[in-house]
C-alpha cells in the first residue's frame, strides 16, 4: 500500500526572507523617514565632532609640550625641580613631574578610599532604608552640595577644616606613626592628606547620586524573591542590590577620581606646594598637576607656559587611561549591568 507524500515545499522562514522592494530594502538598511535620517546624521555628526575635539586638544598640547622638552636640562619624568626659567641653573630650564604624578595620584586615591564607601552608604540609605519622607531633603541636600563652587569648598578647607585637623593627625601619629605614611612631624597640616579628605568631601555627591540612581533601578522582584527566601535587608543587598549595581558605582567612582584629579583652586588654596615627595601623607608640601598650572601659569614666561602644557599633557593622558580603565572593568562585568538584568 502506498502512502500518500505532502510534496509541497515549507514556507519561507521570516529569517530567510530577503527586502524585495525598494522600501523594504531602505528599511532593512536603517532609516527610512526624513527625520530618522536627520536625527542619525546628527547623531553620527556629534559623535566625529567629539573625536575631532579631543584630537584637536591631543594635537595642541603634543606641540606645544614638544616645544617645552625639546630644551628641558632635566628629565620629565624623573626631576624633583620646577624650574623652566633656568633662576636655579644659570639660565638652563630644568623641570620634571614627579612630584606631581606622585601628588595627584596619592591625593586621589586618599579622596577615593574616604568617599566610596560613605557614598555607597549613603546611596543605599537613602534608597532602601529611609523612609520617603526623610529620603527626599537627603537627597536634595546631595544635590546642594554637587553645585558648590570649588573656591567655596577652598576657603572652607583652608579657614575651618585645616585647622581643625591636627587632633586627627595626631592621633594618626600615636597609633600609625610606626608605619612612616601617617608619621606628623607637627606644624599647619597642609598635606596631601588634607587634600585627600577635602577631594573626598567634594566627589562625594557625585558618586553618591550616581550610585543612588542605579539602586533605584534593581529590579523588585529579585528583592521580593530573596526576602520571600527569608533574607534579610542586608542580605538582599548584598545578594541582589550590590551585584546589580556594581558597574554603577564603578562609573560613579571614575567620575569621582576624574574630579579628584583635575580640581584646582581648592587644592591651590589648602596646599603648600614643594617639590619634595614625603614618605608620610601628613607632612605638609607635596604639589598636583591641576595645582601647579594653576599657580605658575600667571608669572611664567612663553617657554613656561609650554612647560605647563606639557603637564598638561601627562594629566590628559592619565584622565584618558582611568576613563579607558574602567570601561574595560565595567565590559568585563556586563551580566551585572542593568541592561542585562
Amino acid at each position: 500500500m502506498d502512502i500518500p507524500t505532502d510534496t509541497t515545499p515549507p514556507p519561507p522562514r521570516v529569517e530567510d526572507a530577503k527586502p524585495t522592494t525598494a522600501a523594504q530594502k531602505r528599511a532593512a538598511r536603517g532609516a527610512t523617514r526624513p527625520g530618522d535620517r536627520i536625527f542619525l546624521a546628527l547623531s553620527r555628526g556629534s559623535g566625529i565632532a567629539l573625536l575631532l575635539v579631543m584630537a584637536a586638544i591631543a594635537a595642541f598640547l603634543a606641540y606645544r609640550a614638544s616645544i617645552a622638552l625639546a630644551d628641558n636640562e632635566g628629565s620629565f619624568f624623573t626631576t624633583f625641580e620646577w624650574d623652566p626659567a633656568g633662576i636655579t641653573s644659570g639660565g638652563k630650564p630644568v623641570f620634571g613631574i614627579a612630584v606631581l604624578v606622585f601628588g595627584t595620584v596619592v591625593s586621589s586615591i586618599i579622596a577615593l578610599v574616604i568617599a566610596v564607601p560613605v557614598a555607597i552608604g549613603i546611596a543605599l540609605f537613602i534608597s532602601h532604608y529611609a523612609p520617603r519622607s526623610l529620603a527626599a531633603p537627603i537627597a536634595f541636600v546631595i544635590d546642594l552640595l554637587a553645585a558648590v563652587p570649588s573656591i567655596v569648598y577652598g576657603l572652607w578647607g583652608a579657614l575651618v577644616v585645616a585647622p581643625n585637623l591636627t587632633g586627627l593627625y595626631s592621633w594618626l601619629d600615636d597609633y600609625f606613626g610606626w608605619t612612616g605614611i601617617f608619621e606628623y612631624q607637627g606644624g599647619a597640616p597642609r598635606s596631601l592628606m588634607t587634600v585627600g579628605i577635602l577631594l573626598a568631601i567634594m566627589i562625594l555627591p557625585i558618586i553618591t547620586n550616581v550610585s543612588r540612581e542605579v539602586f533605584l533601578q534593581v529590579p523588585k522582584f529579585n528583592e521580593e524573591a530573596a526576602l520571600a527566601l527569608g533574607a534579610t535587608r542586608w542580605e538582599v543587598i548584598r545578594m541582589s542590590v550590590l551585584p546589580f549595581g556594581r558597574s554603577g558605582i564603578i562609573s560613579a567612582s571614575m567620575l569621582g577620581l576624574g574630579r579628584a584629579l583635575g580640581e584646582t583652586i581648592a587644592v591651590a588654596t589648602v596646599l603648600s606646594p614643594s617639590f619634595v615627595i614625603n614618605a608620610s601623607v601628613l607632612d605638609y608640601g607635596g604639589g598636583t598637576f591641576a595645582q601647579n598650572i594653576a599657580s605658575k601659569f600667571n608669572e611664567a614666561n612663553e617657554y613656561g607656559r609650554d612647560a605647563l602644557i606639557a603637564s598638561g599633557l601627562v594629566l590628559f593622558v592619565i584622565t584618558l587611561l582611568v576613563n579607558g580603565a574602567a570601561r574595560l572593568i565595567i565590559a568585563r562585568r556586563k551580566e551585572y549591568s542593568g541592561a542585562n538584568a
